[in-house]
């Protein structure tokens, strides 16, 4: 389905109802909007891990502005667009008060959207995502779990991200963001839609200089940081240094030890335990 918000069409699909059968009345579900990550891939990343949340809400996916099947023009491929880009895409269609999750850069799209529109959401997700990207932590890391190759080829991405050292890096380190990644991601990989020029655009600009940790202290609504141990592109570091810029009391974090960039996609069981227990709380 397709929607156009503020002059750029984007795609987005739902799964389960907004209005659900309850005995003699109609019973309306809080929307969970799921963010994907990239910049450049589409929501099939996500799926079809969070429909299982469709029991008890109305699961709502969008490829971001310029990623997946949305358009969009290379000027307006921006965080604080894609962030007003939620708000207006909720407000076109009704959705009031969501739950917004965003995993990696959908987490930098979420943190944006969360601090420049307090209030409308009811909570917030930040799946092993960053407000900032620090090199050096993400070149030990990458060392750690790759050793001197995977340190070479993050070291070359980092410091010139061109087209070739970009799918270089895809091809060497990408297979490190999971240790036992399931069945499931190893499939959506193969069919996630990529738009290399939407990356590109991301990590040789907005990403080289990106420190959202000021804007954080306007967050509002209750959040859960979920972050992996072995994550190698948003490390353990990356989650303390959101939750230090949260206001106290706002946000909590789990931090589980055997995942790694996408606690679902490594821990999915666990994974599901947190996130039912969070949407749950009142």
């Amino acid at each position: 389905m397709y929607l156009t918000v503020n002059g750029a069409r984007l795609f987005f699909d739902t799964v389960g109802p907004h209005l659900a059968v309850d005995g003699e009345r109609m019973s309306p579900r809080t929307a969970l909007v799921v963010l994907h990550g990239g910049p450049g891939f589409d929501h099939s990343l996500m799926r079809p891990y969070f429909d299982r949340f469709a029991d008890t809400h109305q699961v709502v996916y969008l490829d971001h502005r310029g990623n997946g099947r949305s358009g969009g023009a290379p000027e307006t491929w921006l965080l604080s667009q894609w962030g007003d880009d939620l708000r207006a895409f909720c407000d076109a269609l009704g959705i009031d008060k969501p739950v917004v999750l965003g995993q990696s850069f959908g987490g930098m799209v979420a943190m944006v959207y969360a601090a420049r529109h307090p209030g409308h959401a009811s909570k917030l997700v930040l799946s092993s995502t960053a407000a900032r990207l620090d090199p050096l932590q993400i070149i030990a890391t990458l060392e750690r779990l790759g050793g001197k190759e995977a340190r070479a080829v993050g070291e070359s991405y980092l410091a010139d991200p061109t087209i070739e050292n970009t799918m270089e890096y895809l091809r060497k380190c990408l297979p490190l963001y999971n240790p036992r990644p399931s069945p499931d991601f190893e499939q959506a990989k193969k069919r996630a839609i990529l738009r290399m020029e939407v990356t590109m655009a991301f990590i040789g600009g907005e990403q080289r200089t990106m420190d959202l940790r000021p804007s954080l202290a306007k967050v509002s609504c209750p959040t859960l940081v979920l972050a992996g141990a072995l994550d190698p592109v948003c490390p353990p570091q990356s989650a303390h240094e959101m939750m230090a810029a949260l206001p106290r009391g706002v946000a909590r974090l789990e931090l589980v030890p055997t995942a790694g960039h996408g606690v679902h996609r490594d821990e999915p069981a666990l994974a599901e335990s947190i996130l039912r227990r969070f949407l749950a709380e009142p």
